[in-house]
């Protein structure tokens, strides 16, 4: 079991004597002195040996390609505060027999579109880019500080189902599989079952995969992406919205003292946008009045699209709500509001710097009636496979609200990368082979 990281040498512990597992990352050769960059998860260490101390490991370091697994021992060797391994053996545990270009751990832009669909094809390598690998450390820690958060608050994980017999939205929204011959859905949002969750823990929260059939090529929609959802029973519109940007400016808080070698590694500053809390707010209503003067052609009771989303921000100095939503673009679970019947108890939070919206919020409808005439709304009053989320409204049901954010797009926003296939190990992406 390996014991040693590079990252206990570079700190200058106590060693003299080493054996490190790694990865030759870099090889370079200076007339009797072969130098091998020694990598593993957490860093990077020059290793040398001299071509006096022994001809024959000189020459086996110097036979050594880009990529190979190694086992390297040597002495460490100290010069202020550099650290370096005078290399004494080598063990070749892992060969190459195939060569990429560019090098997956070399310093190149990971994210030029250029060489995507090349990164793409081989991401199962390409895992190994620091930049990637920085990205994907950022989302561990993002969720962890989530899962914190709702430890803290008293939330109860529920593990929701991924196979279901109803989506969200439109049947034609989600990907449909067929199961024993009865045809079901990949999950869209586990709404309907943290809806029955909440009136057993009162505060639940799902984080999981979801799926997306209706095709897009923006840079904040994937087929397959990770979603935070949680309930909360005994709250309104108000409520959800202040414990949203409690979130927000609880992970920015906590995720940028942990992340200062990963946005050296991205070059990039992490956003703090999400401290300015309370975002401020804008209706539906007057955003379609201000991008109208701003030359949109948009009508009342249409969709903001990544366009709209991104010229609204430009009158903000950081995230704002979008409030009173109208029915016609929200799902039935969501209520409608007593004062103007035409819009929802709804809001979306709107990213700064045009990275689009985040998440939305909702208060959720709790009475039998309200809830069938939304579904008389969508045309799906009297579905069966809608019964088990009436039964729900028929037994103690209770005022609770919700929300839904896209993992992916958090992330996107909060480090400054260009596109939400970026922020996932493996991204499922429209128009593109499911593979590796």
């Amino acid at each position: 079991m390996k014991k040693i990281y590079v990252t206990d040498l570079l700190r200058n512990e106590n060693y003299t004597e080493v054996e490190i597992y790694g990865w030759v990352q870099n090889q370079r050769s200076h007339k009797n002195i072969i130098f091998l960059d020694i990598c593993d998860s957490t860093g990077s260490i020059q290793a040398f040996v001299e071509k006096s101390f022994s001809t024959e490991l000189f020459d086996f370091a110097k036979s050594l390609k880009v990529e190979s697994a190694v086992c390297a021992k040597g002495l460490i060797i100290k010069d202020n505060n550099k650290v370096s391994l005078s290399l004494k053996s080598v063990e070749l545990i892992g060969c190459v027999l195939n060569k990429l270009s560019p090098q997956p751990r070399s310093n190149f832009d990971v994210f030029n579109e250029a060489i995507t669909s090349h990164v793409l094809d081989y991401r199962h390598i390409y895992l190994r880019n620091p930049k990637i690998m920085a990205v994907l450390k950022f989302r561990d820690i993002l969720m962890h500080h989530m899962r914190q958060w709702f430890y803290e608050n008293r939330f109860t994980s529920v593990d929701a189902p991924i196979l279901t017999p109803v989506p969200l939205y439109e049947d034609g929204s989600a990907l449909k599989i067929n199961i024993h011959g009865e045809n079901v859905f990949l999950t869209q949002c586990v709404g309907y079952y943290l809806e029955a969750a909440v009136h057993a823990f009162e505060r639940v929260y799902n984080m999981g995969p979801s799926f997306r059939g209706e095709e897009s090529r923006s840079k904040r929609h994937l087929m397959e992406y990770w979603h935070i959802k949680a309930e909360m029973a005994w709250g309104n519109l108000e409520d959800i919205i202040s414990m949203v940007e409690n979130i927000i400016k609880y992970l920015t808080q906590k995720c940028f003292p942990d992340s200062h070698e990963i946005m050296q590694t991205l070059g990039k500053k992490m956003c703090l946008d999400g401290l300015k809390t309370p975002f401020p707010r804008i209706t539906y209503d007057c955003a379609i009045k201000v991008l109208q003067t701003k030359g949109f052609a948009i009508e009342y009771g249409k969709s903001l699209g990544s366009a709209e989303e991104a010229e609204l921000s430009n009158d903000f100095n950081g995230p704002f709500w979008i409030t009173g939503i109208p029915r016609t673009i929200e799902p039935f679970p969501y209520v409608i509001d007593k004062k103007n019947p035409k819009i929802t108890r709804v809001a979306d939070l709107i990213a700064s710097n045009g990275y689009g919206e985040l998440l939305g919020v909702a208060e959720k409808i709790h009475t039998l009636d309200m809830l069938d005439e939304r579904l008389h709304d969508k045309g799906k009053f009297g579905d069966p496979r809608f019964d088990f989320v009436r039964e729900v409204h028929q037994i103690g049901c209770v005022p609770h609200v919700a929300f839904g954010m896209g993992v992916e797009r958090l992330i996107r926003w909060l480090i400054d990368i260009p596109h939400v296939r970026d922020a996932i190990a493996f991204p499922r992406i429209f128009k593109r082979k499911i593979s590796p």
